[in-house]
């Protein structure tokens, strides 16, 4: 389980690699207050660089990371992204496995940043079991996508971000997928305010973990699958949702993305759909705030292609 404590550690650890990312009012007109988080200004364009320096700047620390082997990571994206961007600023190999799914505009910033990119399988979780036995092979240093105390407790950096520069929000809106990054902002913001889980209907990992009781498997698809089609919540996650009264809605695809489009309309933010996700529960009315409410939405990622709107 991670706590702030070790979500203020990790971020000690990062300072310097990874950016402290702009926090912009909204300007909007409603009668509660919206800021928006932008994560998407991340390096590698996700939040997903805080936890992949954490967990390769913890194994470095701890003699872990053999400097021939490197690390591996299990990816449709992102997270490949962020692990393959944070070894190679540390001098070491970077092996990614992706799904077939996986958009090729991703596919093509991995191999950009130097990684060794192993593509087969149709979800995610046929990556994840050959990133695993490759780890078990080569001694490579396994970095998961979401699920590992170190992953969540750097992507917890958000949310120490968020409560310095705006110490009286009420609300933090979060898109979930693996649940890296809503339980490393729950810890982080654990007692301060209250975190709002946002998740495709075609994607319910934390919801229906919530009704059941445990993680379970769910079916993926949708069109923020890419970035939030993990077919489980992770343990961690889960937890830490569960310990800290995490809520969570349910939007639909086109409710992801008419919100992208106003972003880029309204504010001209572009982000991906899994990003604007968190948007979303404002703009359906799937999360209504409370007259006053100071709502922050975290906008988590870019990897994007802008004229596919």
């Amino acid at each position: 389980m991670v706590t702030r404590e070790e979500v203020e550690a990790a971020y000690a650890r990062t300072s310097g690699w990874v950016r402290h990312t702009p926090l912009a009012e909204s300007g909007n007109q409603e009668p509660y207050h919206l800021w928006f988080k932008c994560e998407y200004m991340q390096h590698t364009g996700s939040f997903k660089a805080r936890g992949a320096f954490n967990r390769l700047l913890t194994a470095r620390e701890n003699g872990e990371l053999d400097p021939g082997v490197g690390i591996v990571v299990a990816s449709g994206g992102n997270a490949g992204l962020a692990n393959a961007f944070a070894a190679a600023k540390l001098g070491v190999p970077a092996t990614v496995f992706v799904p077939e799914s996986a958009p090729a505009n991703k596919v093509h910033k991995l191999y950009a940043v130097g990684a060794t990119v192993v593509q087969g399988g149709a979800e995610y979780a046929e990556a994840y079991a050959a990133a695993v036995k490759f780890a078990e092979e080569k001694g490579a240093v396994y970095c998961h996508a979401y699920d590992q105390p170190e992953i969540v407790a750097g992507a917890g950096g958000v949310g120490l971000e968020l409560l310095d520069e705006l110490p009286d929000v009420d609300t933090i809106l979060v898109a979930v997928g693996g649940g890296g990054l809503i339980g490393g902002i729950a810890a982080a913001v654990e007692g301060r305010a209250h975190v709002v889980g946002v998740e495709p209907e075609t994607v319910p990992t934390l919801h229906t973990a919530l009704a059941q009781g445990e993680p379970v498997d769910v079916a993926v698809s949708g069109i923020a699958a890419d970035s939030l089609g993990a077919r489980r919540i992770g343990e961690i996650g889960f937890g830490v949702a569960r310990r800290t009264g995490v809520e969570s809605v349910l939007v639909t695809d086109q409710d992801i993305v008419d919100a992208r489009r106003a972003l880029w309309e309204k504010h001209r933010i572009v982000v991906e759909h899994g990003a604007a996700a968190a948007y979303s529960a404002l703009l359906s009315g799937a999360y209504t705030p409370n007259d006053g409410e100071t709502v922050a939405v975290v906008l988590c990622g870019a990897n994007t292609d802008p004229a596919h709107f």
